[in-house]
């Protein structure tokens, strides 16, 4: 067998150019992420997943619908493993983290069920058992005709409320079980009654806070976010789209704060400065905060106004902590959203802050103090925040050094998130900005969240991992949590379980909606015990397990050298593999490479996060890798897939033969893959590059760039012009095949073969090939064999 490894001096060599070397594995017949998804996604193009079906769930990748039978949906919950091992032993011997993702607000794909809204029976809300305080669920029993149920958490038998009373049918099942969806579905949300509450909750206040220093003017800043809100608002149909009685309010900021009113009675903005940013406070009490339709005139003045509004602006620097802290008092009473556009390094004000990147340091033990916040302020403020639920986004666009260590704790303790645009310009970056903006401002979302976590007797909660904040570790804060955001669970024995009963965890998330309503979602799962150390394996999940690993990994970095995260990493890898070979395959020759079922991507998957941005060796400026390690923290199991392996399509290869419509193939992560005639996209989720080869046929040229040599393609191209060309469709297609994928727009990177520095980039995503001081795929899996037989023999 025989396997390419590749020169890179500098433009890498295409295969029929690079030496052929001898190995024991032929990278053709290696384990592959791309035959993996295609197999699974052919068992759910037209069944839907029963959630009490006792069978694995489809992969994060698989597009597929579900069917809530009583087990909430693997949208919301999702298990390292659906075999809970027995007994602390058995874990321990498979190797395997036991925990779940959770991802408590997931959208539901079209065709699916909506959640049903349940408004409690009784006057102290939801029926729960009075020890462990479990809600109920369509895994509790009723006995004695229906006037006692049975919690599936502590087996504490309680007594029904008179008013939720029911007759059972002759299996023991309630008569009004189609009327009462807490009975029969695995989720659902109850409208949470005033023992939910302090004060009466409000429909979401929106905050748009722009820095408009010299940067955001010079780089056309201002007029993207003026046109992006404009978008939002006020677009055929917005008004529908937006929660009703939602309020919005503008701030804009550099050396002072500039506050806007909006009165509805006002044609024009009035702007009210405050230069005083040691003492900052909104002066305005009405017409700061208003509803978007009644203020449409004022608004929109503002909004045409705000392109040229700030050109003489020479200020390089914005404040930044006077301009939160004042929003954060502002909103305390009703919580709300804080959308931040920020530039630059704070130097001035409360919370100033100082360069304090080293690049000497990288790669050194000290490297993770430019991981922790420079001083208290932010988190402090932060906390705050999360006291006032006020969630805080920030759309940051570094120039040069901004502290994203420091001032990004406003966005990860509060629910937020920090997406970074490195360098923005507007032809390249905008539309991805439009697109990210509008996605954060639309996707589901609550504020003002407490989640807690509830497991069956045997098991305990230990750890959670995300952001979020949390005082006793038990109950988390979450000033507040869209749709996409997930959070780990860590789970430990708390006694043995019981192989013929089931395990339960129910997740609570009590939360405000964006139109004012304090509900609480619920989501119950149901899980098989066993003693059986293959069953643990075979019902494990890799890309669940590897999206808790990375969460954990991103938490031990900030205080952890990167270089022993990463050999903790290959340690978990080894020793999982190695468990599974010594107890479920030890009959096999020595010789061979046994790789579970379940896990025979876990070395790749490995190995893709060693090369992820947060973790990976080599000079990595300390923003971009903090920006990654907290993104990596909160990211859901499907987003993380592609991110740590991304999709290759060759686009001039359709599926079907002989059909031009047909979609292009998905391909493997490499370079030695690419061929000269061929066009290929290369996505993430996050960043979209298109390789042109040398030897693209003419027409292909012309039908997708409108030219006719590769010389002509414009690198400043970022979307792809409609043309009236097979091809061209083709790429249009899967385009928007992507956009509906991730509900956002990626730009485009044109890279073509040979020509272009960029194509250096395009080498860092080739996961299976050797980069970022990491090895190739083929290489780490013979590293991986020879350290289980080291691992085997440790153990004679």
């Amino acid at each position: 067998m025989y396997f390419q490894q590749q020169q890179q001096p500098g433009f890498p060599q295409q295969p029929q150019q690079q030496q052929q070397q001898k190995s024991k594995i032929d990278p053709n017949n290696i384990p592959s992420p791309v035959d993996v998804q295609a197999l699974d996604q052919a068992a759910y193009t037209s069944e839907p997943y029963r959630t009490c079906s006792k069978t694995m769930p489809p992969l994060p990748s698989t597009r597929f619908r579900v069917f809530d039978e009583g087990i909430a949906s693997p949208r919301f919950v999702r298990m390292t493993t659906y075999n809970v091992p027995a007994t602390e032993e058995l874990l321990a011997q498979s190797m395997l983290p036991l925990g779940c993702i959770v991802q408590p607000l997931a959208e539901l794909e079209p065709g699916e069920a909506e959640i049903e809204v349940v408004q409690p029976a009784t006057e102290g809300g939801p029926p729960r058992c009075r020890r462990c305080r479990a809600y109920i669920n369509p895994m509790m029993m009723f006995t004695q005709g229906g006037r006692k149920f049975v919690c599936n958490f502590c087996t504490l038998e309680n007594e029904v409320p008179a008013e939720y009373f029911s007759n059972l049918d002759m299996n023991g099942r309630r008569l009004d079980i189609m009327q009462r969806p807490e009975l029969r579905c695995g989720t659902v949300e109850y409208v949470a009654g005033k023992e939910f509450y302090s004060q009466p909750p409000q429909p979401v206040a929106y905050v748009i806070a722009i820095d408009v220093s010299w940067n955001a003017v010079q780089s056309g800043l201002l007029a993207q976010v003026a046109k992006i809100v404009r978008d939002w608002l006020y677009t055929e149909g917005a008004e529908e789209r937006f929660p009703k009685g939602a309020k919005v309010g503008v701030v804009t900021y550099d050396r002072a704060v500039h506050f806007y009113n909006f009165h509805p009675s006002l044609e024009q903005y009035q702007m009210l400065i405050v230069p005083d940013i040691d003492d900052m406070f909104v002066p305005i009490s009405t017409g700061f905060l208003v509803d978007p339709f009644e203020s449409r005139p004022a608004i929109e003045s503002f909004l045409d106004a705000l392109p040229t509004l700030f050109t003489e602006n020479r200020y390089a620097d914005a404040v930044l902590g006077s301009v939160v802290h004042s929003l954060v008092a502002h909103l305390k009473d009703r919580g709300g959203r804080l959308l931040l556009f920020h530039t630059s390094l704070p130097t001035t004000g409360p919370g100033a802050l100082k360069n304090r990147e080293d690049p000497k340091l990288y790669g050194t033990d000290k490297e993770r103090t430019l991981y922790q916040p420079a001083e208290p302020f932010y988190a402090t403020l932060a906390k705050d925040a999360v006291a006032a639920g006020v969630c805080i986004d920030m759309f940051l666009f570094p120039y040069s050094y901004l502290d994203v260590a420091t001032i990004g704790s406003l966005a990860s303790t509060s629910g937020g998130e920090v997406i970074m645009y490195p360098q923005f310009q507007l032809e390249r970056d905008g539309a991805k900005l439009h697109t990210d903006v509008l996605r954060s401002l639309t996707r589901p979302f609550g504020y003002n969240a407490m989640m807690r976590v509830r497991v069956s007797q045997g098991l305990r909660v230990v750890d959670h991992l995300g952001n979020f904040l949390s005082k006793d570790g038990v109950d988390l804060e979450l000033a507040g949590i869209d749709a996409d955001k997930a959070i780990a669970v860590a789970l430990k024995h708390d006694g043995k379980l019981d192989e013929k009963t089931d395990s339960a965890i129910q997740i609570a998330l009590l939360y405000t909606t964006t139109t004012g309503q304090r509900r609480i979602r619920v989501h119950s799962v149901s899980l098989s015990n066993t003693t059986q150390l293959g069953n643990v394996f075979r019902f494990a999940e890799l890309d669940t397990t590897v999206n808790y690993l990375a969460k954990s990994a991103a938490s031990a970095a900030l205080n952890t050298l990167l270089g022993t995260v990463r050999s903790q990493l290959t340690e978990k890898c080894v020793k999982v593999l190695a468990s599974y070979r010594k107890n479920c395959a030890a009959a096999t020759s020595p010789g061979q490479l046994i790789l579970p079922e379940t896990f025979k991507l876990f070395p790749l998957c490995t190995l893709a996060l060693h090369k992820h941005r947060a973790l990976r060796a080599g000079d990595v400026p300390s923003d971009m890798r903090v920006a990654a390690l907290r993104e990596l923290k909160s990211i859901s199991v499907p987003l993380s897939v592609p991110l740590l392996y991304p999709r290759m399509y060759a686009l001039h290869v359709p599926e079907g033969a002989g059909d031009p419509n047909a979609p292009p193939v998905h391909t493997r992560v490499s370079y030695e893959r690419l061929e000269p005639h061929g066009l290929y996209l290369v996505e993430n989720g996050q960043v979209a590059m298109m390789w042109v080869g040398r030897q693209v046929a003419q027409d292909t040229l012309q039908g997708v760039f409108g030219v006719d040599a590769i010389e002509q393609v414009d690198l400043r191209m970022h979307v792809i012009p409609a043309r009236d060309h097979p091809m061209n469709a083709r790429v249009q297609a899967l385009l928007g095949d992507i956009a509906a994928r991730y509900r956002r727009h990626l730009s485009i990177q044109i890279v073509r073969q040979g020509m272009d520095q960029v194509e250096l980039e395009l080498l860092g995503y080739m996961v299976e090939d050797k980069n970022h001081e990491a090895m190739s795929y083929v290489d780490f899996l013979v590293f991986v064999h020879r350290q289980i037989h080291a691992e085997a023999r440790s153990t004679l």
